[in-house]
Parts: structure tokens; C-alpha cells; sequence
């Protein structure tokens, strides 16, 4: 019972830890006013980085042993520990969806940037493709999403006619 004791502390340790995460990536982010839509794609990429580092310790032989403990003396924390288990398997989907469906934008963010007010040739493509993010992904297709999209896309086509005016 006194190891059964220490390793609930230790697993009271890691879900603490990991509430803190879960609640620091569904806090809103702030950003610049004039970022673009890449900053979107990066800012997920970086999410699925982080979640999927946590997966991983989760998934260590270390840890299983420490829950494979636990399990068979039938402790009260593991079921705290499911949850979060399966609140980070969640967030790691979604930010790995929202990676895959932004990389099809990608090939729009150096037209969109180029300055020229040629970009307007692909708003069409663009947004077709946008429509198919909204469409499909199970995750991405959120009012606050795509607003938050929306948002960067707008603020790249500002910039660039602000540079192109700039310049010319």
C-alpha cells in the first residue's frame, strides 16, 4: 500500500501537469493584428508537436508499468487518468486533422504574400478549398476557425496590396 500510495501521488503529479496543458491550448490565443494564414498552419503544427511529445510519454514503458500498478491494486486515480488519457488522444487528433486540412491551403499562402494584386486569380481556388476544409474536417469546421481563418487570409491580402501600393 506504500508504493500503491506513491505512485498515485506521482500520477496526481502527471494529471495536474497535463489539466495545466489542456487548459493553456484552449485559452485564446493572441496574435498580431495583420499575421497571416500561415501563422494558422503553424500554430497547429506546433500543437500537434507538443500533444504528440505527450502521447509518447504517456505511452512509455514507464508509465504503463506505473498504471499497470495501479490497475491491479485497483487505485481511484486512474479513472482522472482515462479521462485525461482520452482528452489528449482527442487534442492530438484534432491538431493532426487541422494540420492536414491546412497543408492544402499552403500552396495559396506564397501567392497569396507575392506582392501583386495578382493573388486575385487564386481567391477563387482558395476558397473553393476553404469550402472543402469546412466541409469535411471533423474538427477544423468551427465558426472560430474558420473566422480565425478568415481573419489571416484577409490580413495577407491587406498586406500585399499595402506593399504593392508601397512600392509602386
Amino acid at each position: 500500500t506504500e508504493v500503491t500510495q506513491k505512485l498515485e501521488e506521482v500520477v496526481t503529479v502527471w494529471t495536474k501537469q497535463i489539466r495545466q496543458v489542456l487548459v493553456e491550448s484552449e485559452q485564446i490565443r493572441r496574435e498580431a493584428d495583420d499575421v497571416g494564414p500561415s501563422a494558422e498552419l503553424e500554430h497547429w503544427k506546433s500543437r500537434m508537436s507538443s500533444f504528440n511529445s505527450l502521447l509518447d510519454e504517456i505511452k512509455s514503458s514507464r508509465v504503463k508499468k506505473i498504471i499497470s500498478v495501479l490497475q491491479a491494486a485497483r487505485s481511484k486515480t486512474l479513472k482522472q487518468w482515462k479521462e485525461l488519457d482520452g482528452s489528449i488522444t482527442i487534442a492530438a487528433n484534432e491538431a493532426k486533422d487541422n494540420v492536414r486540412y491546412l497543408y492544402t491551403l499552403d500552396k495559396f499562402f506564397g501567392p497569396l504574400a507575392s506582392a501583386s494584386p495578382v493573388m486575385m486569380e487564386h481567391i477563387p481556388s482558395l476558397m473553393n478549398t476553404v469550402c472543402m476544409i469546412y466541409c469535411t474536417s471533423p474538427y477544423y469546421n468551427t465558426s472560430e476557425h474558420m473566422t480565425s481563418l478568415f481573419l489571416k487570409i484577409t490580413n495577407q491580402m491587406i498586406n500585399t496590396c499595402k506593399t504593392y501600393l508601397c512600392e509602386g
